[in-house]
């Protein structure tokens, strides 16, 4: 069982896993009072706080992957690109995949992997960066910004264990809201109805928040190495090898069931590193089927390991899309306030 099966099955209600997250509820209890400790220092300013000297955007979640963080990132940068701006995307650096799949979404954004977002703000502006735009940065308490948003997935609201790490997904609690700025409900396999479940719980618990959702949607297949577009429609009653190193598998062989596949999943730990044994295997497993998918996050670690053209099936690359579904226009609104405020020098506390 990889890392990813294995957290699934030990953050998901049942009887085992239940047993099993005994031994760990200490360690959550210990992180839970790090955590506290941490952001109340942070809140009464007894740890500083710099500025990055740029408007700043930050995105991130609560739980641990799964929410649509970087496709929500890569979506704030791409607004601002077409806007007439130079986004700069700022990323801890872990994986590096999710570094390869900013710079193909956003070719126009200066895209820095750097665990110390100032040095990586200092990169970023003297590339000619208008606006940054922060992933995976709402627990880096230590960086200001002016738009503090969080996503959250509605498949994760009702289905997950409620502990911190590591007995549960979760980084911090609900209570962590109340220094967002925005929150946008994510779904990808969940029904419409559910996403706006959570927006009216959030909408009430938070009425001065701005709530705004999305669908995470297959919007077509794009082959890996030619680059040649294809409707999703081509996946109806054809058999699929999901190949899918994310956080959120399930949810990745959901969305392909849904579009009319019928999906044999391999399921890769989050960030995976693809080696030259599991490429021979993948596509051993493609000749047998119809056809092979593989997410974003992947093909970019794939397209350089994947035989030529004709040797082997070329996978088909899913194309994610944000479709809004409700306050879609007011955080259009509150992200294109974001650049009309006045820069300050980098490193400087508020």
């Amino acid at each position: 069982m990889n890392a990813s099966r294995a957290a699934h099955w030990l953050w998901h209600p049942g009887v085992l896993s239940g047993l099993a997250r005994v031994p760990l509820l200490p360690f959550s209890a210990v992180y839970a009072g790090a955590m506290h400790v941490r952001n109340t220092l942070y809140r009464h300013g007894l740890r500083a706080v710099d500025r990055l000297g740029l408007p700043t955007v930050a995105v991130g979640n609560l739980s641990v992957g799964g929410t649509g963080k970087t496709p929500l990132a890569t979506w704030i940068a791409g607004f601002y690109a077409a806007q007439g701006m130079r986004p700069g995307i700022l990323l801890r650096g872990y994986g590096g995949d999710e570094t390869l799949v900013h710079q193909r979404l956003v070719p126009e954004a200066i895209v820095v992997a750097d665990p110390d977002r100032v040095a990586g703000a200092r990169h970023a502006a003297s590339r000619g960066a208008h606006v940054l735009v922060l992933d995976d940065a709402f627990q880096l308490l230590r960086v200001a910004r002016d738009l503090n948003i969080v996503a959250m997935a509605a498949e994760q609201s009702e289905g997950l264990v409620r502990w911190v790490l590591p007995a549960g997904p979760w980084r911090e609690s609900m209570a962590a809201l109340a220094r967002a700025d925005a929150v946008v409900v994510t779904r990808k396999a969940a029904p419409r109805c559910a996403g706006d479940a959570l927006v009216e719980r959030l909408e009430r618990s938070y009425p001065h928040m701005l709530i705004a959702s999305a669908e995470l949607r297959l919007a077509r297949l794009e082959r890996m190495r030619s680059g040649g577009i294809e409707p999703l429609e081509r996946l109806e009653g054809r058999h699929v090898l999901a190949v899918a190193g994310i956080a959120d598998w399930d949810g990745f062989a959901a969305q392909l069931e849904a579009a009319g596949a019928r999906v044999t999943l391999r399921a890769f730990s989050d960030h995976h590193r693809y080696g030259a044994r599991d490429v021979a295997s993948l596509v051993g497993a493609a000749r047998a089927v119809d056809d092979i998918v593989v997410t974003e996050k992947d093909a970019v670690k794939l397209r350089t390991l994947w035989p030529e053209s004709g040797s082997a099936p070329e996978p088909a690359v899913a194309v994610l899309d944000v479709r809004w579904e409700h306050n879609g226009a007011a955080l259009t609104a509150a992200l294109s306030a974001v650049p009309t405020r006045i820069p300050k020098p980098i490193g400087t506390h508020p």
